[in-house]
Order: structure tokens, then C-alpha cells, then sequence
């Protein structure tokens, strides 16, 4: 079906998303929060690989829970989808402590602000995603053009800025607090991050890499409309293969970001920064990852996305009435579920400790 960037989850996927993904998001909560990098906005990156996906790569700061949150409703499965919802604060704290190891004084005020920033999240921005779903469950019959696609995905990564900025006074006061042994903690979970996609993309051939994107692709794909027949594996085969995802170019963007954002966190560390001061200079930066800078970077960027968007009309084109009617019913459950989530909020389950599958990606 429509396959829109759900979390924005173009990670090293290069984009390829879909409301596959809002369907099939919400796998181990854990494992979902891991592909989301916080005020790392890359359409390119596939950690996110969803309609409603969109990284964010502050992960320093609370801004990076708040895109979890955002993306949350579009990463988990099923049955899942409300218990997901309602504890990702505290999944999220976890989450967050390990980018950057949270003091005893910090951890309240850490828990204690996710929370709020989920409670308006649910009123303010909920009832936007709701919008989307119904739409794409109305849509999902029919054809679908390749700038229907880019509409959502615009959409979506609208809504992501929103909670971004929604979180940015909290991230202004967290990183007022941290130390300079929290940012050489981060500094070096930022090597483990880079370490492991080395390992996952830049260590594979060319051949190896079309051969993993193609596999998440199918999955998540199936996931969706069900078991895809030859032709359309077919179909799905060639998009991989002339495909212009480039993981080294995309590996050099996210470590320049990486710099980018120890650099903000030391200055906003340093005492001297208020925190108003803070927030303006966390949302430019929010800013500038999302809509990128004339040049290079923001070329590929929307050249991956466009390619994306056509993709994602190409497999829905060729998909049989019974796969887009299967689609239709998945999306109008996840809207229900959502419905649910705004009408009758439950309460959340606690975690005491993280989810040993979780280690951030």
C-alpha cells in the first residue's frame, strides 16, 4: 500500500518506507527505539524505515525521546501498538541513558519531562497522524502516484519537526546539565553506532548490500500485503538493484552530524548559555537536519527520496485487489488503535530495567 516514510525510516535502507511500515513498525519496542537517532533527519537513513519515520540525531538531548514518541505510533505491531505507546517514556528513558548515562539528579526531571512531552503528544499530535491513516486507508485501493507518496512524506516529517521543536525547551535544560564525562560517553556511543554500520553496510559488497535492502524491503513488504508473488519480487529486485543509495556517502553526512552535535551540546553545556539561548540554537539545528542547506547533501537527500516515493507507487501499482484490500484493513486497525490512544489513554506498564535487545543501533 502507500508506502509513506511512517517514522521517516529511510535509514540505511535509503528510503524505502511504507505504511507497511505504520503497520509493521512497532516490533520489539526496544529494537524500534533503537532505529530512531533524534534530530537526525535523514531521509537516507535507513534506521527509519516507515511512513511516519524520521530520524532526529540529537541524542543527547530530550529532543531525541520526543521523536521516539512521534515515531512510536508507527513502530510497533498490532496488538502491540497501545502498550508501546504508553510506556514509551520509560522505554525511552532507558533508551536515552544509554547515549549519555543519566546522573541520580538528572533522572527524575528526564522522567518527568518525557512523560509530559507524551501527554501532548497524544492530545496535539495524535489526532494528525489519525488524519493521515484514514486517508491512506482510503487511498490504499487504488493507484497511487509517486507524489501522493512524497505528499505523506512531507506530511509526516511536518509532524516530526513539530515534536522536535515541541521537545527542544526540555533538550535546552538536559543539556545545560550534562558533564563532560557524559559527552565523552556519548562520544563514544557514537563510535559504537558507526562501528556497527560499518559492519552492516560498509564492510558488504555491493552485491551484499542490495541483498540485505532487498530482504528488509520483502519483509516488511509481506508484512504488509501479504506474501508478494514472483513478478512483484521481481519488481522489488530491480528498485534494489538501480537503486542510487550510497551508504559511505551517507555514513560521512551522519558523522559530520555527530560532530555537529557534540559541539552544540559543549557550548550549551558551558554555563555561559541560557537556556532560551539553548532551545533556539537545539531548533535551528533541529531545523537545518530536517531541511538541509542548498548543496550537495540536500540534492542526494531529495534525489533518495524521490526514488523513494516512486518506488513505493511502482510495488503498490503492481499489488492484486485482495493485498490492497489486507493493506486497507491493516491501516484501519492502526487508526482504530489510535482512536483508542486519544479517547481512553491507559495506564503504563512499568520497566525497571532496559530490554537487553534494545542497545541503540
Amino acid at each position: 500500500m502507500i508506502q509513506v516514510p511512517c517514522v521517516y525510516r529511510f535509514h540505511h535502507s535509503g528510503g524505502h518506507s511504507s505504511f507497511s511500515s505504520v503497520a509493521q513498525g512497532f516490533r520489539p519496542v526496544g529494537k524500534a527505539l533503537d532505529r530512531v537517532h533524534p534530530l537526525d533527519w535523514d531521509p537516507t537513513d535507513d534506521s527509519t524505515r516507515n511512513p511516519m519515520r524520521m530520524p532526529s540525531t540529537f541524542r543527547a538531548s530530550l529532543a531525541k525521546l520526543l521523536l521516539a514518541v512521534a515515531a512510536g505510533i508507527a513502530l510497533c505491531s498490532c496488538s502491540a501498538v497501545k502498550l508501546a505507546y504508553n510506556n514509551l517514556p520509560e522505554v525511552g528513558y532507558w533508551w536515552l541513558d544509554g547515549y549519555v548515562d543519566f546522573t541520580g539528579a538528572q533522572t527524575p526531571q528526564v522522567r518527568d519531562q518525557l512523560a509530559q512531552l507524551l501527554e501532548r503528544h497524544r492530545r496535539n499530535e495524535l489526532p494528525k497522524v489519525l488524519v493521515l491513516l484514514d486517508r491512506a486507508e482510503r487511498l490504499a485501493p487504488g493507484d497511487i502516484a509517486a507524489s501522493q507518496v512524497c505528499e505523506f512524506s512531507d506530511a509526516i516529517r511536518d509532524r516530526l519537526l513539530a515534536a522536535a521543536l515541541e521537545a527542544s525547551q526540555s533538550g535546552a535544560e538536559l543539556a545545560a546539565t550534562l558533564g563532560d564525562g557524559q559527552l565523552r560517553y556519548l562520544e563514544r556511543k557514537y563510535a559504537k553506532v558507526n562501528a556497527d554500520y560499518a559492519e552492516d553496510w560498509l564492510d558488504r559488497s555491493v552485491d551484499q548490500q542490495h541483498r540485505k535492502r532487498y530482504d528488509a524491503f520483502l519483509d516488511r513488504s509481506e508484512d504488509f500485503y501479504g506474501t508478494l508473488d514472483a513478478g512483484q519480487r521481481a519488481l522489488l529486485r530491480d528498485l534494489v538493484d538501480r537503486s542510487i543509495f550510497d551508504p559511505r556517502r551517507i555514513d560521512a553526512e551522519r558523522r559530520e552530524r555527530q560532530r555537529e552535535a557534540l559541539a552544540l551540546l559543549r557550548r550549551l553545556g558551558d554555563g555561559r548559555t541560557e537556556v532560551r539561548e539553548g532551545r533556539a540554537a537545539i531548533d535551528a539545528y533541529a531545523r537545518r537536519v530536517a531541511q538541509p542547506p542548498a548543496g550537495p547533501w540536500r540534492d542526494y537527500q531529495q534525489a533518495l527520496l524521490a526514488e523513494s516515493c516512486g518506488n513505493i507507487a511502482a510495488l503498490h501499482k503492481a499489488t492484486r485487489p485482495d493485498q490492497r484490500e489486507r493493506a486497507a484493513r491493516r491501516l484501519a486497525a492502526y487508526a482504530q488503535d489510535v482512536r483508542d490512544l486519544i479517547a481512553r489513554p491507559s495506564t503504563p506498564r512499568p520497566v525497571t530495567s532496559p530490554d537487553p535487545n534494545a542497545a541503540v543501533r
